[in-house]
Order: C-alpha cells, then sequence, then structure tokens
C-alpha cells in the first residue's frame, strides 16, 4: 500500500481475519511524497486522490471516503488510538513461534473456514473515539470464543474502554493493545448485551460526537436481571506472536482472528480497494463506508507499515463458563 512517509501515527489496531496467496517476489511501491497537512486541513484531498489512482504502481485505487467527509487532520489522527508502549513493556510478554513443518495452506478466509461463527466479518463503528485498540482485542477475543468453544457472543468494548483504566492506557485517547488482553486474562470481559458501546436512548458517548470524554466505568449491566460479575468472559494468556509470516499465518490457522497494530498516512482516509495479490485482509472498526466494505488489504511478507511487528493475541478461558453452563443443567434436571 502506498503510504505518504512525511506525516505517519501509529494507530489503527485492526483485526488480521483472512491470509491470501502464496508469497511471492517483493514489490516495490512507491510515489512522490504528498505535502504535509495542517491540524486544521480537512483529511480527505483531492490531490491525494489524484496522486494515488495516476500511479501505475501504486497497487490500490483512492476516493473521497464519505465517513471521513467533515474529518479534521487532527479528528483523523485521534480514532488512531494505539499509544507507544513504556520501555521494557514488553520484557514479560511471552513470543509465540510455529515450528515451519506445519503446512499452511495456499489461500484462507476466517469467514468460511468458520462461518458459524456470526462475529467473524462483523464490521463495527468506533465512532469518533480513540478505541481501535480495544475494538480489535474484543472482536478477536469474541472470535476465538465461537471458534474454541462453540459459543457466539459478542463481547462489551465499553467495558474494556471505561473499566481498564491506567493499566490499558487512556481510553479514547488511546490504549495498548497487549494490556487489553491482560485485562482479559485478570478481569474478563462482559457482554455487548450487558454493557454496550453505543447508549439506546440519545448518545451521551464519544462514538457519536468528537466532544465527548472516555464514558464512565459502571460495572452495571443494562439488561434487567443480569449481573455484571455473571457476565465476565475470560482469557487465559496474552501473548505476542513473532514477526515472521509463516508464525502470523499459523496463529490465525490455528486460534483464529488477532490483533494487529500499524503505522497510518494521511493517504489511508482515502482507501478504497487494492488489486495486490500478496496481501492479508483485514476488518476495520469504520464502518462499512470506508474502504472494502469495511475492510482493507495490505502486502504481506514486507512488515508493510509496520504491520507484522505488533502482532498479539490470547486464548479464550472456559473460567465462568463452567458456572453457566452448570446452572442451564441444575434448572433442567429441575424441569424434568
Amino acid at each position: 500500500m502506498l503510504m505518504d512517509r512525511q506525516s505517519g501515527d501509529r494507530a489503527g489496531t485492526l483485526l488480521l481475519l483472512f491470509l491470501a496467496a502464496l508469497i511471492l517476489p517483493e514489490q516495490a511501491i512507491a510515489a512522490k511524497p504528498m505535502p504535509r497537512a495542517t491540524s486544521e486541513t480537512k483529511i480527505l484531498q483531492d490531490s491525494i486522490v489524484e496522486e494515488i489512482n495516476k500511479n501505475p504502481v501504486s497497487g490500490w485505487k483512492a476516493v473521497m471516503s464519505p465517513r471521513f467527509s467533515n474529518y479534521t487532520v487532527d479528528q483523523f489522527k485521534h480514532i488512531l488510538g494505539v499509544k507507544k508502549l513504556p520501555h521494557n513493556a514488553l520484557s514479560d510478554v511471552p513470543m509465540k513461534t510455529y515450528t515451519k513443518s506445519l503446512n499452511l495452506p495456499k489461500e484462507f478466509d476466517g469467514r468460511t473456514q468458520w462461518s458459524h461463527c456470526s462475529t467473524i466479518g462483523r464490521i463495527l463503528d468506533q465512532g469518533h473515539c480513540g478505541s481501535c485498540w480495544a475494538f480489535g482485542a474484543v472482536e478477536s477475543l469474541s472470535d476465538r470464543f465461537c471458534i474454541h468453544f462453540g459459543i457466539n457472543v459478542s463481547l462489551s468494548v465499553n467495558d474494556l474502554l471505561t473499566c481498564c483504566g491506567f493499566m490499558c492506557g487512556d481510553g479514547c485517547d488511546g490504549g495498548y493493545p497487549i494490556f487489553a488482553w491482560r485485562y482479559f486474562v485478570q478481569n474478563g470481559v462482559v457482554t455487548e448485551e450487558c454493557d454496550p458501546y453505543f447508549d439506546q436512548i440519545g448518545c451521551a458517548h464519544p462514538g457519536c460526537e468528537p466532544s465527548y470524554p472516555t464514558p464512565l466505568c459502571k460495572k452495571h449491566c443494562q439488561v434487567k436481571n443480569q449481573v455484571w460479575d455473571e457476565q465476565k468472559h475470560f482469557g487465559v494468556n496474552a501473548y505476542r506472536i513473532n514477526s515472521d509470516p509463516h508464525d502470523i499465518m499459523a496463529e490465525v490457522f490455528e486460534n483464529g482472528p488477532v490483533e494487529v497494530s500499524f503505522t497510518v498516512f494521511e493517504d489511508f482516509a482515502h482507501y478504497k480497494s487494492e488489486s495486490t495479490s500478496t496481501s492479508q485482509l483485514l476488518a476495520n472498526q469504520w464502518n462499512r463506508d470506508w474502504g472494502d466494505d469495511g475492510y482493507f488489504k495490505i502486502l504481506r511478507g514486507t512488515n508493510e507499515c509496520g504491520i507484522e511487528e505488533d502482532v498479539v493475541a490470547g486464548l479464550p478461558s472456559t473460567k465462568n463458563l463452567i458456572r453457566k453452563f452448570a446452572a442451564i443443567d441444575v434448572d433442567v434436571a429441575a424441569s424434568a
């Protein structure tokens, strides 16, 4: 993908869903640098679209995306919510690798492989909040509960965003993906039904307007008769995946979608589609009116924009699930 190398921000935690095609020889993609924009400049620029689309080696198509029609550069940067980790923060985080003898398919699509999982293939919307770090983690863990336990459940971004606190970062002002996964292990995360991201009546959430701060952590289910602690779903562990493309592909193939972060540049707001064959498909959380129906592709095997160096995940836990199923068994027995 062609990126403007003059004004990059670390951001966009995204959900790596599928890996396609074999790695082909490295392809060089380049273009003239685009001028640096000021903070109040609109993020969408006709000149960027023209520059990308007239370049025969860009490999992708740019448009004036309706998603960001009213966004300034500063507003766009705000939703790119991955914060730089403190020094030595990853020293005790395990790194996962896979043996090269593991045979992987030439093509793999998680939507087909796990078609029974309702969360895989969903495109969500983070709104004006810099909560991509939380969305990527919650979406991936939701998918993994279905893949590993056959449980279709939508977990709560709002729980992670508002209740993790300083351990995860600064809520709508950005966070740390790996510590989101640690929150799952230590605290668990409730369901979306219990603690939804958007309010149902009106909307006092940064997803609606840029002016709202991070919501408060309430630890109370909005659905009557649901108990907060009983709605918690936990993770077993939190780990990084080695940056070798084989290891990343193996992790997705074996355990399901992972969370990745990468450096975003101005032209990414204009992304529409990509023609590169050596790519990996990712789900964004900018709704379906951005990109290719909410998805985008990026080169694989070249660490494009650092996308292969910050891959994190974890496995789902049966903690709390055992109590739920035990309660169901008791109810069944009582009614027999």
